[in-house]
């Protein structure tokens, strides 16, 4: 395997009569990290932007350090515009301060010695080597774009998280990399100005060109900024697709406590799914039945749940679970009641109900689901 100092020389391509090599991202890789194996099938296509969520140690950061050089492959390759950067099998590795990528770390890794509009400079002098006049007029234009025109004289130290972030994120647009990769950018700030920040960057990506890699755990960043969310865990890719569809028909737990919905497997026959998990639900008569037997996901949004303190009336809907309370917690505006029913499910109720209702842990609850408003769907991707 080539190490990251032993940079192979890349011969200039030759025309072909061949297809035309895809632009933007295209990586498929596997990178072991001692017993840890990632192992990752992905593209980013210019102006699109594509966001990785994963639980701690899925293997994300990994996926990053690869992109950006800082790590050499396993085996596979990253191709960037047609340029392979990382081959290890023809002997191709391109460490970082070659490679068109730029990066935004978490932490903005800024020079604290140097001013704003040095830091943006930087990435210019170093990548493109342009002259230290006219980077630091081309830094300024930069600063401009980000408001930041009066910060310009300013050392990181002087900046708040919000203005240290937006020159990290021009230093990194400055040399107009071929990719942008973004590593948990707004993490480090505070919610008021992390709303502000969002917006911002939401704006500066939509109108750039550069195919753009967003790693971050928040699902609110992936649903306002991503086209694309791509869900990584233990190291493989299990959902991927638009922000919407991930949302409405999660395929692993982590997606479906990510997206705030109650998620179960089970096997469907007729209007009936039994669950892998014990008890069973009743989807609706009307829908496209599953084939018996088949293999389904049950996706059922805690603000569906209905609470009684005591067994429901005659005509409830079908579907009734009881147990007592496990836990209560706020969530957002709401309250979220998780029961210790079979299956196990969440209820979002408002303070008012709760208080209603008289619930705390231990107390006995019966909770009803209309079938209608259970979503049913194919366990594999078809």
């Amino acid at each position: 395997m080539t190490t990251p100092d032993q940079t192979a020389v890349v011969a200039e391509p030759t025309p072909a009569t061949g297809p035309v090599p895809p632009a933007g991202l295209v990586a498929d890789i596997v990178v072991d990290v001692g017993a840890f194996t990632v192992q990752v099938s992905l593209t980013v296509t210019p102006g699109e932007v594509t966001c990785v969520l994963g639980p701690n140690g899925a293997g994300k950061t990994t996926l990053l350090r690869a992109l950006a050089g800082l790590a050499p492959i396993t085996s596979g390759r990253i191709v960037l515009d047609g340029d392979v950067l990382d081959d290890p099998a023809a002997g191709v590795f391109r460490p970082a301060h070659h490679r068109p990528v730029g990066v935004v770390f978490q932490d903005y890794l800024l020079f604290p010695h140097l001013s704003a509009r040095d830091n943006v400079a930087f990435g210019l002098r170093a990548r493109e080597r342009t002259g230290r006049r006219r980077a630091r007029q081309l830094a300024d234009g930069w600063l401009d774009r980000f408001g930041l025109a009066d910060h310009a004289d300013r050392r990181p130290g002087q900046l708040s998280g919000g203005q240290a972030q937006r020159v990290a994120l021009a230093r990194a647009l400055a040399p107009a990399p071929r990719l942008l990769l973004l590593d948990e950018p707004l993490a480090a700030l505070d919610v008021a100005t992390r709303s502000d920040v969002r917006a911002h960057l939401a704006r500066t990506l939509a109108a750039s060109p550069t195919p753009v890699l967003l790693v971050t755990h928040d699902p609110l960043d992936a649903m306002i900024l991503a086209d694309r969310i791509v869900i990584l865990e233990a190291g493989r890719i299990v959902q991927e697709g638009p922000a919407a569809e991930v949302a409405r028909r999660p395929r692993t737990r982590y997606v479906a406590r990510l997206v705030g919905l109650n998620l179960y497997a089970g096997t469907a026959n007729g209007d009936l799914v039994t669950l892998d998990g014990g008890g069973q639900l009743h989807i609706p008569a009307d829908s496209p039945p599953p084939g018996p037997g088949t293999a389904v996901l049950v996706a059922i949004r805690p603000t569906a749940v209905a609470l009684y303190p005591d067994q429901p009336p005659q005509g409830s809907p079908r579907n009734v679970l009881a147990g007592p309370v496990e836990t209560l917690e706020p969530f957002g505006d709401r309250v979220r009641v998780s029961i210790a029913s079979e299956p196990p499910i969440h209820a979002d109720i408002t303070a008012a109900a709760l208080a209603d209702l008289r619930l705390a842990p231990g107390t006995p609850v019966w909770a009803t689901i209309k079938a209608t408003d259970l979503t049913v769907y194919p366990a594999q991707d078809a």
